[in-house]
């Protein structure tokens, strides 16, 4: 007992770097996973079109999100942040889940979500501990109905906004659209070359 506290300490400082080296390094490793990716995917046309279609899914969700979402102005806990805190990274997980079923790479289909997790998880508490901060009760309120990740059934806070088109260009969601065009095309190229 005499060393719990200390202990607690050192555990929530490595927390804290874990946290943001995780932010840093979370687009670099991305395209780290992006080149694994390349060379492992082994694309076929029944998983092509059923893993598209999963990260159309993702895709959508993300662009849907990005319309809700005003960057550092107004906690944002309309559209699909009412059902998720983090509807971004939901959708960037449903989209690269859709991406591992259409790769048919049991390995990357395996590696996704430890990598994920163990990149988004630290990333999302870190953002919550800024909100917090900023949004104080407001995001307390909100954080006890909304989970952080995965959105329980009939678990959602009261929506009040509206999807605007000048917030999704704003945010630039359309790169994340030509991610996906880019990605498919590359599988298709790769597909017919086998």
């Amino acid at each position: 007992m005499l060393f719990e506290p200390s202990g607690r300490v050192w555990r929530a400082r490595m927390k804290d770097k874990y946290g943001a080296w995780a932010a840093r390094w979370r687009v670099p490793l991305g395209f780290a996973f992006a080149a694994v990716y390349g060379i492992l995917s082994q694309p076929r046309p029944r998983f092509l079109a059923v893993g598209g279609v999963v990260a159309l899914a993702g895709l959508a969700l993300r662009a849907v999100a990005a319309g809700y979402i005003a960057k550092g102005e107004r906690l944002s806990t309309a559209g699909p942040f009412a059902r998720s805190r983090n509807p971004l990274y939901l959708g960037s997980f449903v989209l690269g889940a859709g991406f591992m079923i259409a790769s048919a790479s049991w390995i990357l289909a395996a590696a996704f979500p430890v990598v994920f997790a163990l990149v988004y998880y630290p990333v999302m508490r870190r953002e919550e501990q800024f909100l917090r901060q900023k949004f104080g009760v407001e995001y307390d309120d909100y954080a006890k109905i909304v989970p952080l990740f995965f959105p329980r059934p009939g678990r959602s806070f009261p929506n009040r906004g509206r999807f605007r088109r000048q917030l999704y260009r704003r945010n630039r969601e359309y790169e994340a659209a030509a991610g996906y065009a880019a990605i498919m095309i590359f599988l298709v190229i790769k597909l017919l070359l086998r």
